[in-house]
């Protein structure tokens, strides 16, 4: 399988993933400013969309979106646990999990990444990413990961969003269950893995 990349990207959330279940991955790093790989291959032939992740199967079949891709890659290694087994509820609770992450997290942080966003707009966003995690470290205030005693690929996911906040001013510091959580992942020996792959630790 073939993973697209870019460094400290959301595509770190299924890269997490791959070194967790332990499934073997080739990284293709894209430069999302000029849409081309290291490589010099036009980025927007294998994504219209511009964006990472993408995963290519042995099969030549593709999959883009996060939320997406790590549930597939969990699945490919269930031993793992990764993922609540599909059909579920707790399969169900998980893909809630997914879907907060990215529409409300996710989104709020890539406003304040963007040149292009006015101030106004910004203030906007960190007002709503400020709401968004105080509720989640109220979640974590009782248990060691999203779905309970176990991680899953909704925590890679958190973790990897949490971790964009020291670049835009979001200091997640002032939640210490928040802190807390993010040292925790980010000591699992795949966390780290994928961190030092990307270049990143």
């Amino acid at each position: 399988m073939k993973l697209y990349y870019s460094k400290g990207a959301c595509s770190l959330s299924p890269h997490i993933t791959a070194c967790e279940a332990e499934l073997p991955i080739e990284l293709v790093e894209v430069d999302l400013k000029s849409k081309r790989t290291v490589a010099g291959e036009d980025f927007r032939l294998i994504n219209p969309n511009g964006y990472v992740p993408v995963l290519i199967l042995d099969d030549g079949n593709k999959l883009t979106e996060g939320p997406a891709i790590v549930q597939y890659l969990a699945d490919q290694a269930p031993d793992k646990k990764l993922v609540p087994l599909a059909g579920t509820f707790e399969r169900y609770q998980l893909q809630q999990w997914l879907n907060f992450i990215s529409t409300e997290i996710h989104k709020s942080f890539g406003a304040l990444f963007n040149p292009a966003m006015p101030e106004s707009g910004k203030q906007v966003a960190i007002t709503t990413l400020i709401s968004r995690l105080e509720n989640v470290a109220e979640h974590l205030s009782n248990r060691a990961f999203l779905l309970g005693d176990h991680f899953t690929v909704a925590d890679g996911y958190l973790f990897v969003t949490l971790s964009w906040g020291a670049h835009v001013n979001v200091d997640i510091g002032r939640w210490p269950v928040l802190a807390n959580y993010v040292a925790k992942i980010s000591a699992r020996p795949a966390v780290q893995k994928a961190l030092k792959e990307e270049g990143l630790v």
